[in-house]
């Protein structure tokens, strides 16, 4: 890589990091010339590297992937061979990464509505969940743990609703609900519901 591409997406990454601290705090409604202010770059270098504000909110919630490594762990858990414990561990690492998000995550649920640049982002992120959700279940089925009343399709979009930011906002935020006892329940019930009875020991 030359010295010149390296520094360009070394600014792109400061740039990110900058919005993501500034949205956290301000919300995702925060302009490009607010969050070209906390970085210290011009509203045309976001311009450049982003394209326009729908890109920079989309280009967000992927570099949070990368900071968080929630991409890379998702994917290692597909290489778990044990179906039950491969699901587990699934469901655990993405509840780690929902209170890590949460703040920005939070915002572009309320403003998806009024705001196509946020509900673009949001509805690319959680495409990206849902293919993947989708890998975790199919592979699931070819193991023969995926109880029978369920197919790849109608599992995968069940525990896509289940384990959402919108469904740990109510419990933590609503019913005051501890994180660890969130990401017990919802752990527990997503594999007890899943996974064939026949291969499922209790799990705490």
């Amino acid at each position: 890589m030359s010295s010149k591409r390296k520094s360009g997406n070394q600014t792109k990454d400061q740039i990110l990091d900058a919005a993501w601290d500034l949205v956290s705090e301000r919300g995702a409604d925060a302009s490009i010339s607010q969050i070209a202010n906390s970085v210290g770059v011009s509203r045309q270098a976001i311009y450049l590297h982003f394209g326009n504000r729908g890109g920079l909110l989309i280009a967000l919630v992927r570099r949070a992937d990368e900071r968080f490594e929630i991409r890379q762990r998702l994917n290692e858990c597909l290489q778990i061979a044990d179906p039950i414990q491969r699901l587990d561990t699934a469901v655990s690492s993405w509840l780690d990464f929902v209170p890590k998000i949460l703040p920005v995550a939070n915002d572009l649920i309320r403003l998806k509505s009024t705001d196509a640049d946020a509900r673009t982002a949001w509805e690319n992120r959680m495409d990206e969940l849902k293919v993947w959700l989708k890998d975790l279940t199919t592979s699931l089925q070819k193991d023969g743990a995926l109880a029978s009343n369920w197919d790849v399709e109608d599992a995968s979009e069940f525990m896509w609703t289940l384990i959402g930011v919108q469904v740990w906002v109510l419990l933590v935020g609503e019913c005051g609900w501890s994180q660890e006892k969130t990401k017990h329940t919802l752990k527990s019930t997503v594999v007890s519901l899943l996974i064939n009875p026949a291969d499922s020991p209790h799990r705490d």
